[in-house]
């Protein structure tokens, strides 16, 4: 039953369509055919047989195949194959990578890679029955650098991957959170500004809308000075409609849609001009263009920036012929209001204006937007414009500001994953968990690892390296030597001059030798020629008897 599951599962993860997509399953079977041909050449050069040859490319294919679903049990029957072929050794880094990889927990990954290493000794010495010394130290440094040293490295660039994706979403969240007070703060400041407004601007207006109330009907006030009375009293009482709609502004916190209109928006703005020509002023309205839908922050700037425009006109040149223009452009609303010189002459507006605290919040009304706003003068006279877009899609993208100043396009340079749910961490030690997770250890434990493996990995590379030298020094001569002993020769003179033989150099090489001529003791020696190939080893055979040297051949072995 177990094996039933376990099977299903296994073929459950092969054909999971997260594993392998189309261009994973192109790049997987075209390293596979790689390796497989490589394995495959590099048997035909050790001069084995067609069938050994099919049947190591096709378990190295198989096993680059599957080593992603199965990477430790991928990493032992590599370890098995390269320790019984030659051209299997191939597949054991890629097997070290992906089972260093993907195996999980550190326990589990030291087990399989220790399974691996006394597979791979174990079958190797099986096989190639050399010394064991001299093969021990030679097979664990390769085993440490084609599995070992890629696992370690493979498992630090994972858990290096996977920290830095932590600290991403970490960073997402800090600039999510805040944002979250940047506006909390935003919200509480814009209450505290409505409720002082509204407690102390709302008293004052209140006592002067009464005030001028009971003035007005004053019988003692004259027809004009009752008039001017009716005027202010109009002002006053328009000036708390006002109040409350802004006051409303500020505490509302809810959508465009979901909020009532105002009447200090575009639509207001004619009736602005009435109220402005009834108190005598010289000034006209004009509308272009089909009226269309803006943002209520919009629709309220437009309103100021007619506001504005005309106060400044009444303030800077009274009597001045004003101008109120509302144009519908294609993709912005144009708010214009322009005045000509005043009646006493044009010097009120010869120059650019430098703006004060109207103009600038004009202009800071008009950035929030998307738009702008423009104050000069104009033929004598002065104008003051602002261009504001509508409430679509486009708006959000307007260039009327810079990138850097726009709020909105600021928002959406956020990484990916901004706008997800904001997690509330209680404990700060339990926030740096969840970023480093269960890699704390395992970092730490690989660490430690690769310390000591960089340790072995000079000690046997020190003791390798030293007993191949010294094996060398016993087993090997150059032909210079071979042809300076002559035949005749006392045993004794050319012993001294030879070296001894006595290697595991040259252990297995005797076995391939003819038997030695019957009443002589010979000596083996390796030649150090190597024109016959490195798969030919050039053997030279000294034969002594009765103390003299009797015989010296070449021959030469396939290894």
């Amino acid at each position: 039953m177990k094996a039933t599951t376990w099977a299903r599962e296994l073929w459950r993860r092969l054909v999971d369509p997260g594993q392998w997509s189309r261009r994973r399953l192109a790049g997987e079977c075209a390293l596979a055919l790689t390796l497989a041909g490589l394995s495959g050449a590099i048997e035909w050069l050790s001069g084995n047989g067609v069938l050994r040859i099919v049947a190591v490319a096709a378990a190295v294919a198989a096993l680059s195949l599957l080593r992603r679903v199965l990477p430790g049990t991928v990493l032992v029957v590599a370890a098995a194959l390269s320790g019984v072929t030659e051209g299997g050794g191939l597949i054991l880094f890629l097997a070290g990578w992906s089972a260093g990889r993907r195996i999980p927990g550190v326990m589990r990954a030291l087990v399989t890679f220790c399974a691996a290493f006394v597979v791979n000794m174990v079958l190797g010495l099986w096989h190639i029955q050399q010394s064991v010394l001299l093969f021990a130290s030679l097979g664990t440094l390769t085993f440490l650098v084609s599995a070992v040293v890629p696992g370690l490295t493979s498992r630090y660039w994972t858990q290096r991957r996977t920290l830095l994706q932590a600290l991403r979403e970490r960073n997402a969240q800090l600039l999510r959170e805040r944002q979250m007070i940047a506006g909390q703060a935003r919200l509480r400041e814009r209450q505290r500004i409505a409720q002082d407004m509204h407690d102390s601007l709302g008293h004052q207006l209140a006592l002067i809308a009464v005030h001028t109330g009971a003035l007005e009907v004053d019988r003692e006030l004259t027809g004009r000075q009752r008039e001017a009375v009716g005027v202010l009293r109009d002002a006053s009482v328009a000036a708390m409609h006002e109040l409350r709609e802004v006051v409303g502004i500020l505490k509302d916190a809810g959508t465009a849609e979901e909020r009532e209109p105002v009447s200090r928006a575009v639509a207001g703005i004619e009736a602005l001009v009435e109220s402005a020509a009834a108190a005598g002023a010289r000034v006209r309205f004009e509308r272009s263009g089909e009226p269309r839908r803006l943002a209520l922050t919009a629709d309220h700037a437009a309103y100021r920036v007619a506001q504005e425009g005309l106060t400044n006109a009444y303030k800077h040149a009274p009597g001045a012929p004003i101008t109120v223009s509302l144009r519908y452009e294609p993709d912005a609303v144009v708010v214009e209001v322009a005045n000509g010189p005043a009646p006493d002459g044009p010097g009120a507006w010869a120059a650019p204006v430098s703006g004060g605290q109207g103009l600038t919040g004009l202009r800071e009304r008009a950035r929030l937007v998307g738009g702008m706003v423009y104050a000069g003068p104009l033929d004598g006279g002065f104008r003051l414009a602002g261009v504001l877009p509508y409430e679509t899609k486009e708006a959000g993208e307007s260039t009327f500001v810079d990138a850097a100043d726009d709020f909105r396009q600021q928002m959406g340079q956020l990484p990916p994953g901004d706008g997800g749910p904001v997690i509330d961490w209680s404990d700060p030690r339990e926030e740096f968990e969840n970023i480093v997770s269960k890699k704390r250890n395992g970092c730490l434990i690989g660490c430690g690892v690769a310390l000591l493996v960089l340790v072995g990995l000079v000690v046997l590379a020190v003791l390798g390296v030293g007993k191949v030298i010294e094996e060398s020094d016993k087993a090997l001569i150059g032909p210079d030597d071979y042809a300076s002993v002559r035949i005749g020769e006392s045993e004794k003179q050319v012993r001294e001059r030879l070296p001894s033989g006595e290697s595991f150099i040259t252990s297995d090489v005797k076995t391939k030798l003819p038997d030695d001529p019957e009443g002589t003791s010979c000596l083996a020696l390796l030649s150090t020629d190597t024109s016959k190939g490195l798969s030919t080893d050039t053997v030279y055979r000294f034969c002594f008897k009765d103390g003299k040297l009797a015989e010296k051949r070449v021959f030469h072995v396939k290894n």
